[in-house]
């Protein structure tokens, strides 16, 4: 992770903003069902990976540290708020924690003109749901959506930068979820 940031310093110069997406999930199951292995890697990624990343960026951005400031954006998920019962505990549990991970990290570095915020997305239209083991999974489920369809990558990334952008520069702290009302 060091690496990473230091070849971007030499290559692009000063971090200003990071989004953290890095996230993975495994098959559909019950808690019960899981082993000790499959929670470590989920929170391994979704959570020290996102931290870790994090305090990278702080180091390069707060005015603290020599830095002129910057936006984080950590990716969540609705699943951070329903709790995935009977699919992904585990994955909602890590979501949870960047929700958590999120409010805090912005209180701490806002006085060094870091602003830090989360999207949550509801069902989007991704990849990782083949990862899960069903990859028609928004389509089964998209009827729970109040605009009764599954979201598009594209507009979660338009929150994302919208929350890097000057226009939301007195927002810190929040979720946006980017998930048709639900």
């Amino acid at each position: 992770m060091v690496a990473l940031f230091r070849e971007t310093d030499a290559c692009l110069g000063r971090v200003s903003a990071l989004v953290n997406n890095a996230a993975t999930l495994e098959k559909q199951m019950r808690l019960d069902a899981m082993d000790s292995a499959r929670m470590e890697h989920v929170l391994a990624v979704n959570v020290r990976g996102a931290m870790l990343c994090a305090r990278e960026a702080v180091r390069r951005m707060s005015t603290r540290h020599g830095g002129s400031g910057g936006g984080i954006v950590n990716v969540s998920s609705l699943a951070a708020k329903y709790g995935s019962p009977g699919e992904y505990v585990d994955y909602a549990a890590s979501k949870g924690a960047i929700d958590s991970f999120t409010i805090g990290l912005a209180k701490e570095v806002a006085e060094e003109r870091i602003r830090v915020n989360a999207v949550r997305p509801g069902y989007i239209y991704t990849e990782m749901h083949a990862k899960g083991g069903e990859p028609a999974r928004v389509d089964r489920v998209k009827s729970s959506v109040p605009m009764q369809r599954g979201g598009q990558p594209e507009e979660v990334a338009r929150a994302i930068l919208w929350l890097l952008s000057e226009e939301a520069s007195y927002i810190t702290g929040t979720i946006v979820d980017v998930a048709g009302g639900r």
